[in-house]
């Protein structure tokens, strides 16, 4: 057939000829696809990262590309939290074109001696062993992806992340569940990714007990994730990390205040700084629910990026802990003239020796009325009040990042993103000529 079109196409010009090889080329590479995938008739195959995933065109699972920014800032974040819980239990983790990290060890200590017993992570090399990509690690990292439509998610995780024990690719749909059996063993991760077919948030309740629980649980939802949290913050071991994605920007951001405070349990302010009290709510959400069963976050990366905002917390367990928690929240008083706002904490914890003295917050800071244009103050939140970052973790994902610059197609955005979050804050940096 492709010698007859060509015969057809000989009187015609070079270039035409030219672009129907090309294209012939390109088909004949999407065939080869086709076979090894059992892909049936209407489907499409997505490489993303390393892997290679089935799709319908039906569009009964859904896919996004815009979300691959979101998909690579996870990998890079679990690889860096994978590195950081293995190292202290000897094991380092070899990730494919990342260039070795010397580190100078320099003994600052005024007798010589480095102490009564070495750490692991510094131990000698013989004393360690390494784990790569694709291998089932013993000790390693048990992951729940609670929504995982195709599976994506949870084969990039199995194929880019190494140190991981199990990864479980969860959703409430059965067509979604086939699909993701289908692409496991397309991908060739059986050893690594289960699919389950479940209510995430039964699946969560059911693995509450101490030993059951997961050191990571993802969850990105198609609109908001509220009905997940209490679960979530009950079923990730104590010190794991918790990645969440909220879409529901409309409620998130001051179009519906009302609704956010039912599912956030914080009023929304339509304002300039609307996306970053959007990722200050759900942090705030997140320890409220954890607080509950004598549970706190720490932030490491919060981010807004395109039409959603995702965080990154690690969930601890402690009660004093918990005390703190009322002085880290804040009600948000916003002028609806000049835009001007004042912080109002819910409570306040004051130090007295080796004891802490909690008592309500005083307040408000305001009048009631703005004192540069005397104009009304809305309240919104309350919100968290903290930093919405970890630093020294952000540093370490620039760090990798800088060290593995072709891992992903959105490196340059990582580290453009790892340089600038550090300094966000709630102090504006810039002057608009409505408000002057």
């Amino acid at each position: 057939m492709r010698a007859a079109i060509l015969q057809l196409l000989s009187g015609h010009s070079p270039a035409l000829c030219s672009g129907f090889r090309k294209l012939t080329r390109i088909s004949c590479r999407f065939r080869m696809e086709g076979p090894a995938a059992s892909q049936e008739s209407g489907e499409t195959i997505i490489a993303e990262g390393k892997a290679s995933v089935i799709y319908p065109s039906a569009n009964q699972v859904f896919y996004n590309p815009v979300q691959e920014f979101n998909r690579d800032l996870t990998c890079t974040v679990l690889t860096e939290f994978v590195r950081m819980q293995l190292a202290e239990k000897g094991i380092d983790i070899l990730v494919p074109g990342e260039r070795e990290n010397k580190k100078l060890v320099v003994n600052l200590s005024d007798n010589g001696d480095d102490g009564d017993k070495p750490s692991l992570e510094n131990a000698a090399p013989s004393s360690r062993r390494t784990v790569t990509v694709g291998e089932s690690c013993s000790e390693g990292l048990r992951v729940l992806e609670g929504l995982a439509a195709s599976g994506l998610r949870s084969i990039r995780f199995a194929k880019e992340v190494p140190g991981l024990q199990s990864i479980i690719a969860n959703d409430f749909s059965s067509s979604a569940v086939e699909l993701i059996k289908r692409n496991i063993k397309y991908n060739h991760v059986e050893n690594l990714v289960t699919a389950s077919y479940s209510d995430a948030r039964m699946l969560m309740y059911n693995r509450m007990g101490i030993q059951d629980r997961f050191d990571v649980i993802d969850l990105d939802p198609y609109g908001s994730p509220a009905m997940f949290l209490d679960a979530a913050v009950q079923s990730v071991c104590d010190g794991g990390l918790l990645c969440v994605t909220c879409t529901d920007m409309a409620v998130l951001a001051g179009n519906n205040g009302e609704t956010c405070y039912g599912k956030y349990g914080a009023m929304s302010l339509k304002s300039k700084f609307c996306h970053e009290m959007a990722l200050r709510i759900l942090l705030h959400t997140l320890d409220l629910r954890s607080n509950c069963y004598q549970r706190y976050i720490v932030p490491l990366i919060s981010i807004s990026a395109d039409f959603y905002i995702r965080v990154f917390v690690r969930v601890f367990t402690g009660q004093a802990k918990v005390k703190m928690s009322a002085s880290k929240q804040a009600l948000v008083y916003n002028c609806v003239g000049c835009g001007t706002f004042h912080l109002q904490r819910m409570g306040r914890a004051i130090a007295h020796g080796n004891n802490m003295k909690y008592s309500a917050g005083c307040g408000p800071p305001v009048g009631m009325n703005c004192e540069f244009c005397q104009q009304r103050h809305q309240v919104g939140g309350p919100v968290w009040a903290e930093a919405l970052h970890n630093k020294e973790f952000v540093q370490r994902v620039l760090s990798a990042s800088e060290r593995n610059p072709k891992r992903f197609k959105t490196s340059e955005r990582i580290e453009g993103g790892c340089s600038v979050w550090p300094s966000r804050s709630w102090i504006p940096r810039y002057i608009t000529h409505w408000t002057i």
